[in-house]
């Protein structure tokens, strides 16, 4: 293994003092226990956005901290979920007034500890639980389908509404409905390596590709030999359009997203095959986003996410937005 790290123990604190310092502007940072907000804290009467999961999946979620999108996130070790304490304690530090919306991802760690998290604290909170992925039911790691990549278009939407002011009732309802619309489907053209492991987590021979990848590196599918770009993005819209159903006419917004290890020529290779089929279906791509969003460390592979979107969500989708990882 080769990495540009020191101790293994020390990756996580050295990485977000290291993102602290440079987006100083942007969020502040906890170590004990760790956690990140809003510079300058969440606004008065504004509904307080708190997300978060295992490292590993930068710029999920602290690359989403700021105006217009999150108030809080918590960042557990790579691939752990992070602890009731830090998600309680994000939840104080951001002192709402106007309610908590916790934003997670169906993993069943992650589940459980915001719902301990949830209990112990006071104030008014609800939850919007993201289980977009199209590819399996059940994992290693969830009941039912994994939460991934559309939690960042949740995430922009429904923080674009908190900041107009949109009530908890409201957030929450928006949140669900844009989870509801969304689907998505990844694949691995490598595996992942977690430092403290030291290896690949799973092998691929350099013939082979993991359709239907978790961004943990879960199993997906099923393993095939390499197809070229057209058919690996084929396979991915037919099955997130068999999920969402939409129908001839509507709009939608565009995720490609990559998973850490893939050159941004080839994300936009997949981002033009993903338009093309999705024109032969009579869906407008309205939106569109390609970049590193919810990453598996150093896997090579991205993931395709279809959002059905109205008015509404495009003109929340299309707000000012400025944190580490998005902003316009």
């Amino acid at each position: 293994m080769k990495k540009l790290i020191n101790k293994v123990d020390d990756v996580l604190n050295e990485s977000l003092s290291g993102f602290a310092a440079t987006h100083a502007d942007l969020v502040s940072l906890s170590l004990e226990p760790k956690f990140l907000t809003r510079a300058g804290g969440t606004p008065n009467g504004k509904v307080a956005l708190i997300s978060g999961g295992g490292s590993g999946h930068e710029p999920m979620h602290a690359g989403f901290v700021g105006m217009g999108m999150l108030d809080a996130a918590c960042p557990g070790e790579i691939f752990t979920s992070p602890t009731p304490d830090q998600m309680l304690a994000a939840a104080q530090a951001v002192a709402p007034n106007a309610g908590v919306l916790f934003i997670v991802k169906n993993y069943s760690g992650d589940v459980m500890n915001f719902e301990m998290a949830a209990e112990m604290m006071e104030g008014e909170h609800a939850t919007v639980l993201t289980n977009d992925d199209v590819a399996v039911e059940d994992s290693l790691y969830t009941q039912g389908r994994r939460g991934v990549a559309a939690t960042v278009i949740v995430e922009k939407i429904v923080g674009a509404a908190a900041e107009q002011g949109a009530d908890l009732a409201a957030c929450k309802a928006l949140g669900d409905r844009v989870n509801g619309a969304s689907g998505t489907m990844g694949v691995a053209l490598t595996s992942c390596t977690v430092p403290a492991a030291g290896k690949p987590t799973f092998d691929l021979s350099a013939d082979e590709i993991e359709m239907g990848v978790g961004i943990h590196g879960e199993p997906g599918r099923r393993r095939v030999k390499a197809m070229d770009a057209n058919e690996i993005v084929a396979e991915m819209v037919e099955a997130i359009a068999a999920s969402i159903e939409p129908k001839s006419g509507d709009d939608v917004i565009l995720l490609v997203n990559g998973m850490g290890g893939t050159p941004s020529m080839e994300l936009y290779l997949i981002a033009e095959a993903a338009r093309r089929l999705c024109g032969e279906r009579r869906l407008t791509v309205a939106r569109s986003l390609v970049g590193n969003y919810c990453t598996s460390l150093d896997m090579a592979g991205c993931s395709i996410t279809l959002t059905k979107a109205g008015p509404e969500m495009l003109k929340l989708w299309d707000a000012p937005v400025h944190t580490a990882a998005l902003r316009w």
